[in-house]
């Protein structure tokens, strides 16, 4: 009998573009990363890019506009709060707890639904139907309204919050795992393995994780955005981060009320939240592009 050879896997996404791949990235693509870059380092360097202490009040300078409008001084680039805060310092920190919730709930969910996706493919039977029921329920429902009744009954804590964010979306990977684990078992080299005497564990985790990974990576990038914009959706809100803690949203909830007199409180984290949840779809659409198997020729 012979023993179909496993597949080789698929060469990263660096080595397939190489230099002349990367010439022709367009340059919106390429933009779009150097936005996702600067809000990596804002997020891992907040702390040391701000000018001052984020929460340090100023009543004199309160509410001065930002450069170059009239009456703008430079000692504040972005225009101080009602509080005379300044909003460059606390848009870092802003960008910077956003950011760190929506990928850390973002990971946590994609680990949480590929474990379930790949333990439904596995034990099938009761396993599975009551893995697909939690996903249908959870795919029928809106989440935002079970995200506010938990915090109405549970109260408004960065633990549920952080618990909120992630569970949310992680129904999609788990369908898309099992998917992807049923099919990959019927292949040859799932096949090999299993006639070799290799476990299950060592069969899912060394082979064919590393042949599905790439659909998950590219729903992890479009996942991110919803993340982002859902965590900032409850801190608009006041049932998200609470002082003396800020994020995007809670910028922007406090601005709302100083549209015609200080547009800038709304504008400038308003103007964030939309270039980083733009730039992560740019790359999301083109990750999908060169690592989804279905559409490659």
């Amino acid at each position: 009998m012979t023993i179909a050879a496993a597949p080789a896997p698929s060469r990263p996404l660096t080595h397939r573009l190489g230099l002349g791949g990367l010439r022709r990235v367009p340059a919106v693509v390429l933009i779009a990363f150097a936005v996702l870059a600067l809000a990596l380092v804002v997020t891992l360097f907040a702390q040391f890019m701000m000018p001052y202490d984020y929460d340090a009040m100023n009543l004199r300078a309160r509410l001065t506009p930002p450069l170059p409008w009239e009456g703008s001084n430079p000692a504040h680039p972005l225009g101080t709060d009602k509080l005379g805060r300044d909003v460059l310092s606390r848009l870092l920190i802003a960008t910077q707890t956003s950011i760190a919730l929506a990928l850390l709930g973002t990971i946590i969910g994609a680990v949480l639904g590929t474990v379930l996706g790949f333990l439904a493919a596995h034990f099938r039977g009761i396993v599975d139907e009551v893995i697909s029921a939690l996903v249908d329920f959870q795919a029928a429902m809106p989440y935002f309204i079970i995200a506010l009744a938990v915090l109405a009954f549970m109260g408004n804590s960065i633990v549920v919050f952080l618990f909120l964010m992630a569970i949310y979306g992680w129904e999609k990977y788990a369908r898309i795992t099992r998917g992807l684990v049923l099919s990959a078992r019927e292949e040859g080299y799932a096949r090999a393995q299993h006639a070799l005497g290799a476990g299950p564990l060592r069969t899912y985790g060394i082979h064919i994780l590393p042949n599905i990974v790439s659909p998950l990576i590219v729903q992890l990038t479009v996942n991110f955005p919803d993340t982002i914009l859902f965590e900032t959706s409850l801190s608009f809100l006041g049932l998200g981060v609470r002082p003396p803690l800020t994020s995007l949203g809670q910028m922007l909830g406090d601005g709302r009320d100083y549209l015609v007199t200080a547009w800038w409180l709304a504008v400038v984290p308003g103007l964030t939240i939309f270039l980083v949840t733009l730039a992560m779809s740019i790359v999301g659409d083109f990750l999908r592009t060169h690592l989804d198997p279905s559409l490659q020729d």
